[in-house]
């Protein structure tokens, strides 16, 4: 699969929120676009990432005006 435009193999399938996990991102600052379709958070669970998936990981981040 490929996840944010970098090519990952993996020797399991994952859901989305395992692969979060190995990827070391937190689940709750981030978007996750499957094959650019936004999914939802609370299918991170239950959708099982794919071989052919393109996967899109945006952080959110925090900031403002000063």
């Amino acid at each position: 699969m490929k996840i944010n435009g970098v090519q990952k193999e993996y020797s399991e399938k994952l859901t989305i929120s395992e692969m979060l996990k190995k990827e070391k991102y937190h689940k709750e600052r981030v978007a996750v676009e499957l094959n650019e379709e936004i999914v939802p958070k609370d299918e991170y669970d239950t959708t099982v990432l794919q071989d052919i998936d393109v996967v899109e990981v945006v952080s959110f981040m925090g900031g403002g005006c000063k």
